[in-house]
């Protein structure tokens, strides 16, 4: 199975030369494709121009198919909900919730989607290679570079409104070589903008009922339709 994996990745990747890239998002892919639930503590931070505006941390949950649930703890309790058809951002001290459909958020958590749906990086990527001026967080790690699609290319498909990242971003992937585990993603946007997802204690099939991935308003609070916060400091 990694051989075939890796041979269609080479396929679907036909501008990358670089073997090592190629089996490592193969290696990544692999790892988590078969499993149902996931379960990992993160930490996020966003910067502008290397100036960082807000860090905070919790815990994310994954479902398949295409469900989220991210539990900020830090520096407050927030919640960011997908269902599978609606994104949720609640926001208790502010007695408010913003909901949008998920097909539209450009929420730029929604790349770790693909951990809850079919995990196929080229979804996501154009084409993958190693970012050799990326130093890894973690000994024996790697970092991917990955060219998102373009939305010319992914039109008719709506693959770029779905992963909430244009043609010009940057997206990387910190992997471990070993295992294959996702240990950290960048977003680079122009104007400066980077947002980075750290992630550790991965739990693969851990219990989790399917009313997590549920939100009912509670009673008395605000809802606003519209575009959800997408890691500003101003919402999140």
């Amino acid at each position: 199975m990694p051989a075939l994996l890796s041979a269609l990745l080479l396929f679907l990747f036909p501008l990358s030369a670089n073997q090592d890239a190629v089996q490592l998002a193969s290696r990544l892919e692999a790892r988590y494709r078969g499993a149902t639930t996931l379960q990992a503590t993160f930490f996020e931070r966003y910067s502008e121009n290397g100036r960082v505006l807000r860090s905070e941390a919790g815990t994310a949950y994954f479902r398949r198919p295409g469900k989220m649930r991210w539990e900020y703890e830090l520096p407050e309790k927030d919640l960011f909900l997908v269902d599978g058809k609606t994104a949720w951002f609640y926001v208790p001290a502010d007695h408010t919730v913003t909901r949008a459909p998920a097909k539209q958020s450009e929420d730029l958590r929604t790349p770790l989607a693909l951990l809850a749906g079919r995990m196929k990086i080229s979804r996501l990527c154009e084409r993958v290679e190693l970012a050799e001026g990326e130093k890894p967080l973690g000994q024996g790690n790697a970092v991917l570079r990955c060219k998102p699609r373009g939305q010319k290319q992914d039109a008719a498909s709506g693959v770029e409104n779905v992963l909430g990242v244009s043609s010009g971003d940057a997206v990387l992937f910190e992997v471990a070589r070993d295992t294959g585990e996702l240990a950290r993603l960048i977003v680079r946007q122009a104007g400066g903008i980077e947002v980075e997802f750290r992630f550790e204690n991965w739990r693969f099939d851990p219990a989790l009922p399917d009313a997590m991935f549920r939100f009912q308003p509670p009673a008395g609070v605000a809802i606003v339709t519209g575009e959800l916060p997408d890691g500003k400091p101003q919402g999140n």
